[in-house]
């Protein structure tokens, strides 16, 4: 590892403002898009012959390199190094309107030169089915086949070049000011609190979420009582809120001829309905593995039940602060003796400023790693609180910035991760930090590491299924009845919540307004992903242990980009994503809670 003092713990943007100015930028983002349009808008012969549009593909994807997304999305907007520069502003800021303005501005740019160069998928789209077959079987096209492929797969959806530019600019009012809104009003909130020694402090959400888990009763409870006088504060926002993006997806739906609410997220994901369809029967059918957790968890901290806020309470010998620097030691350790590759890469991060790591106020909550196009830099926000979670949670987004960066191999019409196999990366990095905990551990120390480790497993796998579930039967609701009160909804999200958590959890008083907080509810049916990939990545982690040169089969998916679809990248290594697959992993979840179940009883705390 490199010099800490080297490390930058904010975010240095100045690699966006490198160069030329935004203004030139800017005026070289309009002319490459405009010089495209020229070039292609009014020809047809393109559509006809593949050494033509060999050429036409070969400009499109030299522009997708410095503006384009690689999503497969026909009304894409267009990006630039000042459309990154103010959206990452506004994640650590999110409580100052200029810079709002300032990105709305040149988003809205961005938007209009995505809509301006939209029409090539479009027509690409709207070819014969039989020249389709042609430009597929075309030794010519070979680089751009499963490109052509996926826009192929969304003729029968697509509106046509205008109705396209209509869904587009709609999305912003009709979606992503909705969709921003009750987060960016989060983030605004302080209360006041007890800390982790007991005094009174005034804590933004993402303090209070972790004070949430503290082992002192009181602390949590006070933490969680704050936390819910917030969600209840915003929660008549918030019921217009979801009803609006509702609304929304419900009309887009129904105007591309979408049969069900999580059609176009499969279709997008490159994944098959049947797919998610047998992940999630999966899991559902095995809820009584977390139900069992629960009751577990709910013996060991000496409690009848647990309230719904205390079902990730810290457990046993955690009392370690990790702090940043820690957390980087440790998980160096880890890559290095996966591939010096992750190590390179983490070097890259932590020293290049491209790691914003410790929470504050108008920061965004959570975490995140972010890409836009190929030439641009990975960034990663973190909201570090010297927690044994924190640590696992750099090492999870760190996944993500690795499988980014192994992406740019690919040209850029595939760089990108599809949703399907995008938390893949993050999970197996994870898991392998916290089996280094786990190395060295005594009794003590490994049941407290297991019980971490079933917590994120369960979260993952079983809690984002019931979200999965919720979020679909939100949507059948909806297009049933139409607005749905907030009550309403409260009762559907407990519910759900309900059905994995079990009977050793009650459903406190105001547990049903935690939706408010959920962002990957807005996100339409993302969750799936973190079951998904968790589970394949078990998989994979199995391979690696059992021999370690299968690390560079895990290097060569990370490095795949959306070049096949998520069921040929894996059966490529060996791997059929059914619902045999699926039980294999829970299986190991289940093994894990039963050894957790012998070690308390021999431990004697149950």
């Amino acid at each position: 590892m490199e010099n800490l003092q080297t490390l930058k713990t904010e975010w240095d943007l100045s690699h966006l403002e490198e160069g030329k100015s935004f203004e030139e930028k800017r005026e070289e983002w309009e002319d490459a898009t405009q010089r495209f349009v020229q070039k292609w808008k009014n020809k047809k012969d393109y559509l006809e012959n593949p050494a033509i549009l060999k050429e036409a593909l070969d400009d499109y994807e030299k522009w997708s390199e410095l503006y384009g997304p690689s999503s497969d999305e026909f009304s894409s907007p267009s990006s630039s190094d000042e459309v990154y520069y103010f959206w990452l502003k506004t994640q650590i800021d999110q409580n100052n309107p200029d810079l709002k303005a300032k990105f709305n501005k040149i988003e809205e740019l961005g938007r209009e030169l995505g809509n301006s160069i939209s029409f090539f998928k479009i027509n690409l789209s709207q070819i014969s089915f039989k020249k389709q077959e042609e430009f597929l079987d075309s030794p010519e096209l070979g680089k751009y086949k499963h490109f052509l492929k996926r826009i192929f797969q969304r003729t029968k959806h697509m509106l046509g070049e205008k109705g396209e530019e209509i869904i587009s600019l709609k999305s912003s009012s009709s979606y992503s000011y909705w969709e921003k809104m009750v987060s960016g009003f989060l983030s605004k909130e302080e209360r006041e609190v007890l800390d982790e020694d007991g005094n009174l402090i005034k804590a933004p959400i993402e303090k209070l979420l972790s004070l949430i888990r503290n082992k002192n009763k009181k602390i949590r409870d006070y933490a969680a009582k704050a936390f819910n006088d917030i969600l209840n504060k915003y929660v008549d926002v918030a019921e217009s809120e979801i009803n609006a993006i509702l609304e929304n997806k419900k009309a887009d739906d129904k105007l591309r001829g979408f049969p069900r609410p999580d059609s176009e997220r499969h279709l997008s994901d490159d994944i098959k309905t049947d797919t998610v369809d047998s992940l999630v029967k999966t899991v559902t059918k095995r809820f009584y593995i977390s139900r069992e957790f629960y009751k577990l968890r709910a013996k060991l901290i000496k409690q009848d039940k647990l309230e719904y806020h205390e079902r990730s309470v810290d457990y046993g010998a955690i009392d370690k602060n990790y702090s940043y620097e820690d957390s980087i030691k440790l998980i160096d350790k880890v890559f290095r003796e996966l591939d010096s590759k992750f190590s390179e890469l983490l070097n890259i991060f932590v020293n290049n400023g491209l790691v914003d790591v410790y929470t504050k106020k108008g920061k965004r909550s959570g975490a995140f790693c972010v890409h836009i196009s190929k030439s641009q830099p990975t960034y990663i926000m973190l909201n570090h609180t010297n927690k044994l979670k924190d640590v696992t949670t750099f090492a999870h987004e760190l996944g993500h910035g690795i499988n980014n960066e192994l992406a740019k191999r690919q040209h850029s019409l595939y760089f990108d991760t599809s949703t399907a196999t995008a938390e893949v990366a993050s999970t197996f990095m994870e898991d392998f930090v916290l089996q280094e905990l786990m190395k060295n551990a005594d009794d003590e120390l490994k049941l407290s590491l297991i019980i971490a480790k079933l917590d994120d497993d369960i979260s993952s796998i079983i809690r984002q299924i019931a979200g999965y579930n919720f979020e679909k039967e939100l949507h059948e609701k909806f297009r049933e009845k139409g607005f749905l009160s907030k009550d309403e909804i409260g009762k559907l999200f407990l519910k759900h919540m309900g059905s994995y958590l079990g009977d050793y959890v009650e459903l406190s008083p105001g547990s049903e307004n935690w939706w408010v907080y959920w962002h990957h509810m807005r996100l339409y049916f993302y969750v799936y992903s973190y079951a998904s990939g968790l589970l394949i990545s078990k998989a994979l982690q199995r391979k690696v242990k059992e021999n370690p040169k299968f690390i560079e089969n895990v290097k060569n998916f990370l490095s795949m980009g959306i070049s096949k679809s998520s069921e040929e990248m894996f059966r490529d290594m060996g791997v059929e994503l059914n619902e045999d697959f699926w039980n294999s992993g829970l299986d190991e979840v289940e093994s894990l809670l039963k050894e957790a179940e012998n070690l308390a009883k021999k431990l004697g705390k149950i």
